[in-house]
């Protein structure tokens, strides 16, 4: 897990003194139609994921993440959330930022896939690259990616996440309580089976 102060130091407040252990457990901002998700606002369970695009451990945990939406469809409602770590990953925040321009094009998700899949290549330049790539259009991308609107939704994301506890990436929140251990698939699918048999069908 990615762990060290999140976000730039002129964006946000740095939040100190409370160690590991004082965490809060739960989410401090319920999901709302703010979010990016994926899945139904009915579904049994929600997954909820702050993470960081340059995290090797955010796209380490992308394939069980995947499974876990094609396996679980109507029950399983995933957001993500953005929580970038820019103390350890330069590249964080602008990548965030790439990703919201895309999501004004209605491109959200294929950019947070391609991203993650291109954690090494994260540059101002490179984006630009990812973009072209997707097909998106490159003026708005470029104007998008400066829009303060889109950057205080990620600041409104990454001060929920440090609200709630998070001190690395990628952390989960199902239902609403932070998941302890780890982001391996088999702990996740236990996660989920475990909040499913909790939860009236």
């Amino acid at each position: 897990m990615s762990r060290h102060t999140p976000f730039r130091p002129d964006d946000l407040p740095t939040e100190r003194g409370a160690g590991l252990d004082d965490r809060p457990l739960s989410l401090s901002r319920p999901v709302d139609q703010e979010d990016h998700r994926i899945g139904s606002q009915e579904a049994r369970v929600q997954l909820v994921d702050p993470a960081d695009y340059e995290s090797p451990f955010c796209a380490e945990a992308l394939p069980g993440v995947r499974d876990l939406i094609r396996e679980h469809r109507d029950a399983l409602l995933f957001v993500f959330r953005h929580f970038p770590l820019v103390s350890q990953h330069p590249h964080a925040w602008h990548a965030a930022q790439a990703a919201e321009a895309a999501g004004a094009q209605n491109r959200f998700w294929e950019m947070h896939d391609h991203l993650l899949s291109h954690q090494h290549s994260l540059t101002d330049d490179e984006l630009e690259t990812h973009a072209r790539a997707l097909g998106l259009d490159l003026a708005a991308f470029a104007r998008d990616r400066k829009d303060s609107k889109l950057s205080e939704r990620i600041r409104r994301d990454a001060l929920s996440g440090l609200h709630s506890g998070v001190a690395g990436t990628p952390t989960f929140f199902v239902n609403g309580e932070r998941l302890e251990g780890g982001f391996r698939p088999q702990e996740l699918e236990d996660a989920i089976e475990a909040a499913l048999a909790a939860s009236p069908s």
